[in-house]
């Protein structure tokens, strides 16, 4: 196979592996407590109530971001693990060290969407500076804006994730 043909196949392969286990990551293994207080700060604190016992607890700023770095750390091995079997499967070999830059990318993009602090989000900040706030608040006719935004954050970082893995893969 042409090396450009070979390049592009291996990263349509990882795109499409990390991009299933961001998922799987965000979606299974993510818990409950990381989704609502990972966006808690001092100035809007964030009231959990325990499904389990109905015990209610207050989160602030050291809250939010501790659960915010759990569910990066859950998210990014996630996808660690998923890209990691996957590609051995496929008979595609990662350098490490690009293995470790991809997914630190990944990582540490998601931290910065997923800590919605109100007012001083990346993802809010970045709508109202591309004209999109309104898209961003927009939480009616069966659509979130700011999911969908967050979704397309995450791709975008993901295709570059994928993109520095793929300049030192080989396959067998």
């Amino acid at each position: 196979m042409p090396h450009a043909y070979r390049n592009a196949a291996v990263f349509a392969a990882l795109l499409g592996l990390t991009r299933t286990a961001s998922k799987i990551g965000d979606f299974w293994v993510q818990d409950d407590f990381c989704a609502r207080v990972k966006g808690a700060s001092d100035d809007y604190p964030v009231t959990y109530v325990d499904p389990r016992t109905q015990d209610k607890s207050v989160h602030g700023t050291a809250d939010g971001r501790r659960a915010c770095l759990h569910h990066c750390l859950t998210y990014t091995a996630t996808q660690a693990i998923v890209a990691g079997l996957g590609a051995r499967l496929l008979g595609i070999r990662v350098h490490p060290g690009a293995a470790a830059a991809a997914l630190a990318v990944s990582g540490v993009t998601h931290y910065l969407a997923d800590r919605r602090v109100p007012g001083k989000g990346v993802l809010e900040k970045l709508a109202a500076k591309t004209g999109n706030s309104m898209l961003y608040e927009l939480a009616d006719f069966g659509i979130n804006g700011a999911f969908h935004l967050d979704n397309t954050w995450h791709h975008g970082w993901e295709t570059v994730a994928a993109l520095i893995a793929t300049t030192q893969a080989t396959s067998r």
